[in-house]
């Protein structure tokens, strides 16, 4: 059975790739900021936001494909209960790497498997990071050295690249941070004869 995987995040595809596992790719169109601020509006909790998006981006392509098993996944930033999307202007993401400097945030990461067109498996892996209190100049220099690459992550930043510098502290697993619960899914992979183990 062919995975496909509901999203063309680069990070993802090569989690997936380096862990030798088959796939294929293809772009979930699905209005995120609609569906989260619809999601704040009901007061709904992070963790479930990320895995309400995980699973509608799954839904989308099975729904195209239902012989075929599809991995939807979504990663919501949480700071103090307030949600941090991927930054629209270097100045937004400035104002966010601000905001979160000093202090400690969580990431969830959610996946959702569906198979036959119906949800079969979830999880939801939350991590915590602490940030160094970092300067402005270096804030803004970071920003301007990596806003094409940062531009597309949630909090502004890329703990696999130089935003690494940034933090003092991750308390839970690497994969989680990257927005993927890999292990986990590995798990399930494994376990319905998708991959050998």
């Amino acid at each position: 059975m062919t995975l496909i995987l509901a999203s063309t995040s680069q990070i993802r595809q090569q989690m997936l790739s380096a862990a030798g596992v088959p796939f294929t790719a293809q772009p979930a169109r699905i209005d995120e900021d609609m569906i989260r601020r619809a999601l704040q509006a009901e007061n709904a909790r992070p963790r479930d936001m990320a895995d309400t998006l995980a699973e509608m981006k799954a839904r989308k392509i099975a729904e195209r494909h239902p012989e075929s098993m599809v991995l939807g996944c979504d990663q919501i930033l949480d700071f103090q209960g307030k949600v941090l999307a991927k930054p629209e202007t270097p100045d937004v993401a400035c104002a966010q790497l601000r905001l979160l400097r000093g202090t400690s945030h969580k990431l969830w990461s959610a996946a959702v498997i569906y198979q036959d067109a119906k949800p079969v498996w979830r999880f939801v892996a939350e991590a915590r990071l602490v940030m160094r209190p970092i300067s402005d100049a270096y804030l803004d220099d970071y920003v301007s050295r990596n806003w094409d690459s940062i531009r597309h992550s949630v909090g502004a930043y890329k703990l696999e690249e130089e935003g690494s510098r940034l933090f003092s502290a991750v308390e839970g697993d690497y994969f989680t941070v990257l927005g993927l619960p890999l292990l986990p899914v590995l798990g399930y992979l494994g376990d319905r004869g998708h991959i050998p183990t």
